[in-house]
Parts: C-alpha cells; structure tokens; sequence
C-alpha cells in the first residue's frame, strides 16, 4: 500500500497567510523525510479558509525543497481554467519534478469561487468532462481541434513531453455522486474517493461515504469495462483524515476542539450547512463519524486496526492519503505524521519484515545462543588459569 498526505489546506482566517504558506510547504518536507509516497495540494479562491490559490505555485516551490515524494494538484478544478493551459502547467511541472507531478482533477466543491468567476454550479460536471477529454489527448502529445460553448481549440499541441515514458498520471476526484467514478473509469484514469465528509456525520438518512465504497468502485469498474479496460485496485485512492498519537482518548482530545470550531465557522457559518450546533449533537457527530471509520484516530495499533476495516469494507484499494485538517495543534500533527510512517506504515508496506523477522529468530534461539557462549566463555576461563599455572 502507499501512502500521502492531502492539504486544502483548511486554516481558520485571522492567522498570518504567509506563515501558514510556509508552514504547509513544511510539511510537504517532513512528509519527503518521512518518506511518504505522495503529497497533494487544493485550489481555494473564497471563504478565507483555503488559502492556496495555485496548487501549481505552491508545487513548484516545495519540489524544490523535497527529494523524492509525488505532488499532485488536489484538486485543479478544470471549470476554473481553459483545458489548454491547465495541460502545459501539468507538463511543465512533470518536467520541473523530474515525473513527481500527478494531476489530480474535478469539479469543484466551492460555490462562492464558482460564482465569482460566473460558472453555474450545474455546468461543472460538463465542463470537467469536456476539459478532460482534450486534456488527456494533449498530455499524450496529440494534436487536438475541439469548440465547445466556453473554450476553443485549433490544432493545439503541447510544445513539451513527458520526462518519463509512462506519461503524467491524471486522477479524477469523486465525493458522494458516481461522477467522478465514471468519468475516471470511461478515460481510464486513476479514482480519488472522499472517504467521509470532513464536518461529520451527515443529515438523517444519509449515511457516510464510507458506507459506499464498494458501490463507488463499481460504478469505475462498470464504466472502465464499457470503455473496454480493466480496473485496477491498485490505481484507487482513499481520502479521510488520520491522527495518530499515544492512545485514542488522547488523539481524540488533541483532534475536537479544532473540528469544532472548524464545523461551525466553515461548514455552518460560511458554507451554511445544515446540521446540529449544539455541544452536545456535535459531539455525537464528532465520535459516531470515528467509530464508523471516517476519522481515522487512535494509537498506532489502533490506526492500523482502523485501516485493516477500511480495506475489508472498501475490498480493497492502493494508497491512503491523509488528509491534514488543521484540527490539531502544528506538533502535534508532525509527532502525529512520524507515528505513521514509524509504526502504522511498515505494517502495510512490509518494510518492516526483515528486522521482526531477525529479532523473532534470534529470540527463538536465545538459549542455545547462550549455551554456546557460556561454554565458550568457561573454555577461555580454563585456558587463562592452565596458562597461569605454567
């Protein structure tokens, strides 16, 4: 299984933009050192919340600073950008990286961006679909002519290739509609699901994303086989956020006050969602979505326990990417990220196997181990005082 890290970012508005801009590019590092497979970065423009405008920008600065980890834009959102531009900036930051760029796509989540830049909230799956559908023959190095009614094309070709021969890798976005499932399969690209939604348990008779999964991967397998390709597992990302610490009462006390304040001035004050405010209905919200598995929090035997579920009740997927919300404290959430890559991800990766493996030999066989070096130590015993005796 591999493993990455999702930011937004999310951050409470007050707090000095440009320090929290610094603080994220951060973590992409301790995620590289940590030796995390991926890291992907949101495009925000409203609310004052996500304060990275240009995942492209902040991308470019921090695979400047990394060695090794995968970046990927989580998400551009295609409505916002003629499908052009979005596929030279996805080229040119595969060249930059050296083939560390993935492009992770969708529709877009915020109605305020969408209604400054003038797009209907019910034209953005259309338009993800139209972008995608000369994005990717642009990215293979195609030569591309298409009119739709908000871009035109007319022998475009992308004046770079890839750096490697496999290409850039797309990814498509998926929430609680079947979207971004089918659209992924259709093109044969690679699946992103939200896991749970970020604010807690949903309205009566919603249920979590979690409860979905499986139905989320068969819309991608129906749809890949209609377009006669095979799904792989192995391409399908998990989203949903994770927190690690000594036990679960203490992760869950480092993670509430944070999803708190951030359920009710996000979600119900600035994005107006529905759904209890009262301390005692959010706290109900807060542990129901952990016990159901949409917050992943605990020890690390407990994290790997909680992970062990999500693959049973997903039926299996290839890389968990955990979302950093800005619930905990900045320590916290870095002590909470090298808990993970020390203790939870060896079990998953096997890294680990060969020195467990060495120890459990080694304890098998302490005694005769022992024997031999007590006879061995009694022999030189004897040797010394023969020698003395002399």
């Amino acid at each position: 299984m591999r493993f990455g890290c999702f930011i937004s970012p999310l951050h409470p508005p007050g707090e000095d933009p440009n320090l929290l801009l610094r603080r994220d590019i951060a973590f992409a590092e301790l995620a590289d050192d940590l030796n995390f497979d991926e890291f992907w970065v949101g495009e925000h423009h409203s609310a004052g919340w996500g304060t990275i405008t240009s995942p492209e920008l902040f991308i470019a600065a921090a695979a400047e600073r990394t060695r090794r980890i995968v970046f990927a834009t989580g998400v551009m959102t295609l409505p916002y950008h003629h499908p052009f531009m979005a596929a030279e900036r996805a080229m040119q930051l595969d060249q930059l990286t050296r083939g560390r760029f993935i492009l992770g796509v969708g529709a877009g989540s915020v109605v305020s961006d969408m209604h400054m830049l003038g797009i209907s909230v019910a034209d953005t799956r259309r338009m993800t679909a139209q972008s995608l559908e000369v994005i990717l023959p642009l990215l293979r190095g195609e030569v591309v002519s298409a009119t739709e009614d908000w871009f035109e094309l007319h022998d475009a070709r992308l004046q770079l290739r890839s750096f490697t021969a496999s290409g850039v890798e797309v990814a498509v976005a998926s929430a609680l509609s079947p979207f971004g499932m089918r659209l992924a399969g259709t093109q044969g690209i690679s699946p992103l699901s939200y896991v749970a939604p970020p604010w807690g348990a949903p309205r009566a008779g919603h249920g979590l994303a979690l409860d979905r999964l499986a139905e989320q991967w068969r819309h991608y397998e129906e749809a890949a086989a209609s377009a006669g390709r095979t799904a792989d597992r192995a391409d399908w990302r998990l989203l949903l956020p994770v927190h690690v610490s000594t036990s679960r009462e203490q992760a869950l006390e480092e993670l509430y006050e944070g999803w708190l304040y951030q359920r009710e001035h996000l979600w119900v004050r600035t994005m107006g969602m529905p759904m209890a405010t009262s301390g005692v209905g959010a706290r109900k919200a807060f542990e129901y979505t952990v016990d159901a598995g949409g917050i992943i929090a605990g020890s690390p035997a407990d994290c790997v326990a909680a992970i062990h579920r999500l693959q049973e009740s997903s039926e299996g997927f290839g890389c968990l990417l955990l979302s950093l919300m800005d619930w905990a404290a900045p320590e916290q959430v870095h002590r909470s990220l090298d808990l993970f890559a020390r203790h939870v991800a060896p079990v998953f990766r096997h890294s680990a196997v060969g020195t467990t493996a060495s120890n459990t030999w080694a304890a098998a066989h302490k005694d005769t181990f022992q024997q031999a070096n007590s006879r061995a130590r009694d022999a030189a015993v004897r040797e010394t005082t023969a020698v003395r005796a002399d």
